[in-house]
């Protein structure tokens, strides 16, 4: 993925999406040809010439200094995640060619996998490309549908755009999709010469028009704590509380662990998943999906 390119569109899309009402600028008569923010007003308002903000536009970060990226981050109104990406980009921009090689671990250390299997909910350990590296038995069973995929490393975001099951077992398929993809382009961000990513965004734009039509948004995201609503095919309806921490160790690899609502319908399906796990049959699939550690 070529970090010009992600510079110029990401920048773009932020000042497209700002009104001069919403950046407090006074809006004259006459007809805008842009419904965002001209490039001479972000300039204004980030406290750079308007010559210094196109070639910012334009993809080139080499040598900005972080009071700039700052103001940049205040004029098109970022927010936390959008403002890290942001500094994403410019320290690739920046970086030495060995740097720019370097991309996340894909390995999940015995510790950390007697971590999972110590667990009495559902956990697993993904990767940025959102590859399932690693899970105790309750989250396989959880994630059971990801694994009839036969290409290799069971992945979240190719069984969410290319698996047909993918929008029953979403209850909010439009936006998981959403929030995958973003997911996804924020990762871009942090290792854009990472080639499994690279490779995995090529097949999902060429594969799906849902993918192509959000990844062009150029939003980005990170989840850290929220709730998901899915059916699963076994247990029916779960609505469950998740909690995502870094794992500080392996550059790249994030820990996730679900909970339910104590006494709620949830929870019950839960235990009923617990035994359904116990099965040889679902070890026996994940053991053919998962990939060698």
């Amino acid at each position: 993925m070529d970090i010009k390119n992600q510079v110029r569109e990401f920048l773009t899309t932020r000042r497209d999406r700002i009104t001069p009402e919403q950046a407090g600028l006074p809006v004259f008569g006459g007809n805008r040809r842009v419904s965002g923010l001209r490039r001479e007003e972000v300039a204004m308002l980030a406290g750079v010439s308007v010559d210094y903000y196109v070639r910012l536009e334009r993809g080139n970060l080499s040598g900005v200094s972080e009071s700039v990226l700052e103001a940049l981050s205040r004029a098109l109104q970022l927010d936390e995640t959008e403002h890290a990406h942001l500094l994403d980009l410019a320290h690739t921009a920046n970086a030495s060619p060995n740097a720019r090689r370097r991309t996340p671990s894909n390995r999940v250390r015995p510790g950390v996998q007697r971590i999972l299997d110590s667990m009495a909910v559902p956990a697993w350990v993904r990767n940025g490309r959102s590859d399932f590296l690693a899970g105790n038995r309750l989250g396989r069973a959880l994630y059971s549908p990801i694994f009839l995929d036969p290409h290799g490393t069971p992945n979240t975001a190719r069984f969410t755009f290319l698996d047909p099951r993918a929008k029953d077992f979403w209850a909010d398929w439009d936006q998981l999709a959403s929030d995958s993809v973003a997911v996804l382009r924020a990762e871009a961000g942090r290792a854009p010469y990472d080639k499994g990513l690279t490779d995995l965004v090529g097949e999902l734009s060429t594969r799906s028009e849902e993918f192509r039509v959000r990844w062009a948004a150029h939003d980005v995201k990170n989840h850290r704590a929220g709730a998901k609503r899915l059916h699963h095919p076994v247990v029916g309806d779960l609505e469950l509380a998740y909690e995502a921490m870094d794992l500080t160790a392996d550059i790249g690899l994030t820990f996730i662990a679900y909970t339910a609502e104590p006494g709620s319908a949830s929870e019950q399906s839960l235990q009923l998943l617990a035994n359904w796990a116990a099965t040889d049959e679902l070890e026996a699939r994940v053991a053919a999906a998962s990939p060698t550690h």
